[in-house]
């Protein structure tokens, strides 16, 4: 299967960005400047992530990641891009857990300087799991490891999880609840309602999110468990391995304080999304890897903590998913890259998978 052309995700010239960044550079550290600034391969859909070196008169030279918030004008994946909010909960999760997130060098709130506000941090060196193609296809370093190379890999994911919910006080991380009313959770949901309406303002609805919000609502847990610093996009594709032990932990813009299992079923519900993608291409993928059954029972173990309700959890991270993926279609609408079909439904990558959740068969003899 040939990986479909890369979807235009900004306007800007990475040239133009290095120029001033600098401007800036020199400014906070006299006589440095960034070079070779590249855009990576594995550049996400959502904020924008160039890679740089920092050259200064005082070695040792230092690899860089500029995070810069999404380009208004190309359609972004989220209304608002909060990037103090993203610097302060890396900030807060390294100290509190030692966990490898990535030292975070400056923030610049002023979008003066780079058309967006911004922060620069250390670049870690590793691997990541490939989303395009997906690591699940083959030809790959996580596909082609051993069954044992791959349990390693799961184990210290799901303990980094396990250290991230147990590490970081609540009342430390309050600065991540969600605006509403109500509990941690019904707020969560009630803000990707917001981002679904945001999503098709001016464009077709989708009737299959409508149904998930509603089938989403008759699964609600009886008991809501406490709120935890969630990472947001808890997927080993937002790690960076050293061999098959985590390095470095990306991407905090979905942070929020919310129940653990919705980072979990967040964890679980990605990698069946890109198994089902190479089942339905008639690949065998990677069935026996990151296991609902498994994740949940060893999650429980690290934790103490046995997950709850995960049904609900695990559609509601495909729910998330279906908005973010309806949302990136229409901004390849938006570039004259792809057309509304007559079922908008069918703009999302996994609206078969959605569906039969919905319909409560997803599960259905799966682990």
């Amino acid at each position: 299967m040939a990986p479909a052309p890369r979807p235009r995700t900004s306007t800007r010239d990475p040239e133009e960005i290095a120029r001033r960044l600098t401007a800036w550079l020199d400014h906070r550290l006299p006589g440095a400047r960034a070079v070779r600034v590249t855009v990576p391969e594995s550049n996400g859909m959502s904020g924008e992530t160039l890679l740089f070196d920092l050259d200064h008169p005082r070695p040792p030279l230092r690899a860089c990641v500029l995070r810069l918030a999404a380009d208004p004008a190309a359609y972004p994946v989220f209304p608002v891009y909060d990037m103090p909010r993203q610097y302060r909960t890396m900030r807060l999760v390294a100290e509190r857990t030692g966990l490898p997130v990535p030292r975070v060098l400056w923030l610049e709130e002023d979008a003066g300087p780079l058309g967006a506000p911004f922060f620069v941090m250390e670049r870690v060196a590793g691997r990541v799991p490939p989303d395009v193609m997906p690591y699940t296809y083959g030809g790959n370093w996580l596909h082609d490891a051993t069954d044992a190379e791959r349990a390693r890999l799961e184990e210290e994911t799901l303990r980094l999880l396990a250290r991230l919910h147990d590490g970081v006080p609540a009342a430390e991380a309050r600065f991540l609840t969600l605006p509403g009313a109500g509990s941690p959770l019904r707020r969560h949901v009630a803000a990707q309602r917001a981002h679904y309406a945001w999503v098709v303002e001016g464009r077709p609805r989708s009737p299959l999110i409508e149904s998930a919000f509603d089938r989403l609502a008759s699964l609600w847990p009886d008991e809501e468990t406490d709120p935890v610093l969630n990472w947001g996009d808890a997927r080993i594709g937002n790690i960076v391995y050293d061999g098959f032990t985590p390095a470095a932990i990306l991407d905090w813009e979905m942070a929020a304080l919310a129940p653990r299992e919705v980072d979990l079923g967040w964890t679980i519900y990605l990698h069946r999304f890109f198994q089902d993608l190479t089942e339905s291409s008639g690949r065998r993928g990677l069935p026996g890897f990151l296991r609902r059954d498994r994740v949940e029972a060893r999650y429980g173990e690290l934790t103490g903590r046995t997950p709850r309700d995960m049904e609900f959890y695990t559609l509601y991270a495909a729910l998330r998913h279906a908005v973010v993926m309806l949302r990136i279609a229409y901004r390849q609408v938006h570039f004259g890259e792809a057309a509304v079909p007559a079922d908008p439904d069918t703009l999302i990558l996994h609206h078969g998978s959605l569906r039969a959740m919905v319909q409560g068969r997803y599960w259905e003899g799966a682990g």
